[in-house]
């Protein structure tokens, strides 16, 4: 049933859709939401994280990751939930998932936004043929849970979450610096071991 209520809050999130939710998750806890395979990402993202690097340096990729400063380094957390807003989104896709593509690619010039849902806050990725959208939801003392769906190309409306497990995503919303965030997404299904999104609010 949280599920459920979660796709409705899904579908008011994807750009381009008008519809308003009409209710919130009823536990704080993401684990009584999240899928077993999020939860087994979630659990091992530093493993994720750690390959996907590896893979990227040994590609040659070393001076650029090290340029990312703390964007790219596993144990920058600091303290500082997300405020609500608009922000400047960048992509770096970290290890191929399989043979034939790219340990690291950088993509920038996205929006994205972050909006209150009644209890919780939501986010969605606006721009770009891989849209990110779903839920924030309480994690740690340093760090908060992001469940959602992937929206492709011209679609207007997320997925239920759970029901397509090509589709969902997790991952780790944390603060790096005073004024900029980022979203781990451990194991995505498309591409890379590793996705980390950066959040900087728009001026």
């Amino acid at each position: 049933m949280t599920r459920l209520i979660i796709a409705a809050l899904l579908i008011a999130l994807a750009p381009g859709c008008s519809t308003t939710p009409s209710a919130t998750p009823r536990t704080g806890d993401w684990r009584t939401i999240a899928t077993g395979a999020d939860a087994k990402r979630l659990r091992e993202w530093r493993t994720s994280f750690t390959r996907g690097l590896g893979r990227a340096r040994a590609a040659g990729h070393g001076s650029a990751i090290a340029r990312e400063g703390r964007l790219l380094d596993p144990d920058a957390a600091i303290p500082g939930a997300i405020p609500n807003g608009r922000y400047r989104c960048r992509i770096i896709k970290l290890g191929a998932r399989s043979e034939g593509l790219l340990d690291y690619i950088a993509y920038s010039g996205f929006a994205c936004r972050v909006r209150q849902e009644r209890d919780v806050q939501g986010f969605a990725k606006l721009s770009g043929s891989q849209r990110q959208v779903g839920l924030i939801l309480p994690g740690d003392g340093l760090r908060n849970v992001f469940l959602g769906t992937l929206v492709l190309g011209d679609e207007t409306r997320a997925m239920q979450y759970g029901r397509d497990p090509e589709r969902d995503v997790a991952g780790w919303v944390e603060r790096i610096e005073p004024n900029r965030w980022r979203i781990i997404l451990p194991a995505p299904r498309f591409e890379s071991l590793t996705d980390v999104v950066e959040l900087v609010p728009e001026r």
